[in-house]
């Protein structure tokens, strides 16, 4: 039986990730296989059920992963990974050679570097496909959406904190979406940042810091100086105060999303080549976000894939300590962009109408 040209497209990218993920920890340092190591070992008996290192943690040592080489684990998870793309569709242009297919491919490549070991992310990836399959399914909007905001904020409260606010924000650009004002995108994302400068201040009163200033930059304070320092996200202003916050997490999403500051690492070529695929997805989910906008009857659906990627975004610029793990911490949620940039693919459903008739004549 011969394959479509979409399907050999397919297992060819699946091939080549996994010659990546097999290879990598051959060929990459020490400081990429920190966080595995650390989940791997558990030097601190921390494992448990809540929170994202604990719950990892867990997951790792009661499915016994964690004794197995890095090498192996990404021969399983990875096919694990792939298993979830294929079940979220492959489109019909998924073979032809267009610049948004081969941010695809690159995309899914990369997943052989960073989720073939232990992995928070492959925990998200799992988790954030279901939300994915909820928007596929055939359900009403309005229940898409409600089950969509319930699983959010369990995994904020269960897995990671922020996660929580993406579908507060996802309602925020939804709603700055049906005022008739031009450049609603610009708007949308302004706005939406203004709001989250408002949550940090909420948290600020309530627990004595803002949400950037209590995590990135304490973060990266203690980083100063070391080998993984050299593309930590730090305010240009002390993030003590409100407007200092506000700078802060204005700078955070322009330098996540659009890292062109990155490109001064002229001379590490896995900085540039992750810079470029950071600008790229930008580019595309802004115009496609925009395209969704003008038709928004024909892409309800569709609309809120973006509004939650937007929002997820605008989080990452709060909260992400450098570019490295932005890019790590994004293919967390390769499930939701794939959805984004096939969104005129037809990989949504919609809910089926059926009429009742009170009588119906025979004709």
């Amino acid at each position: 039986m011969l394959l479509n040209k979409n399907t050999a497209v397919f297992i060819t990218v699946i091939i080549i990730t996994m010659l990546f993920g097999v290879l990598a920890p051959f060929l990459l340092p020490d400081k990429y296989y920190f966080d595995a190591n650390l989940i791997a070992l558990d030097p601190g008996n921390e494992k448990g059920f809540m929170g994202s290192y604990s719950f990892t943690m867990w997951f790792y040592d009661f499915i016994k992963l964690n004794r197995l080489s890095y090498s192996v684990v990404s021969m399983i998870q990875l096919p694990v990974i792939f298993l979830i793309i294929r079940k979220l569709g492959i489109p019909e242009i998924f073979s032809k050679l267009y610049l948004r297919n081969a941010f695809v491919w690159l995309s899914l490549v990369i997943l052989g570097v960073y989720l073939g070991m232990p992995s928070k992310e492959f925990i998200t990836i799992i988790y954030i496909s279901i939300i994915c399959f909820v928007l596929q399914s055939k359900l009403q909007l309005k229940f898409k959406i409600i089950i969509v905001t319930c699983l959010f904020l369990f995994f904020g409260f269960w897995f990671r904190p922020y996660f929580a606010l993406i579908p507060i924000l996802a309602l925020v650009l939804s709603l700055v979406t049906s005022f008739k004002i031009r450049s609603k995108v610009f708007l949308n994302i302004l706005i939406a940042l203004l709001i989250t400068c408002f949550i940090s201040l909420s948290y600020g009163v309530l627990k004595g810091e803002f949400m950037s200033e209590g995590s990135r930059e304490k973060l990266n304070i203690k980083r100063q100086g070391r080998d993984d320092s050299q593309t930590m996200i730090v305010s240009p202003v002390k993030t003590d105060t409100f407007v200092g916050e506000s700078v802060g997490i204005f700078y955070g999403f322009f330098t996540v999303n659009f890292p062109v500051n990155g490109l001064t690492f002229f001379y590490k070529p896995q900085v540039v080549a992750f810079v470029l695929w950071q600008l790229i997805m930008s580019v595309y989910i802004l115009l496609f976000y925009s395209k969704c906008l003008m038709q928004r009857s024909k892409y309800a659906h569709e609309l809120w894939v973006f509004h939650y990627i937007i929002a997820y975004f605008i989080i990452q610029g709060v909260f992400e300590p450098d570019l490295g793990s932005a890019v790590k911490h994004k293919l967390g949620v390769i499930p939701l962009i794939y959805l984004a940039i096939y969104y005129d693919q037809k990989l949504l459903s919609r809910s089926i109408k059926t009429i009742k008739y009170v009588f119906k004549v025979k004709e």
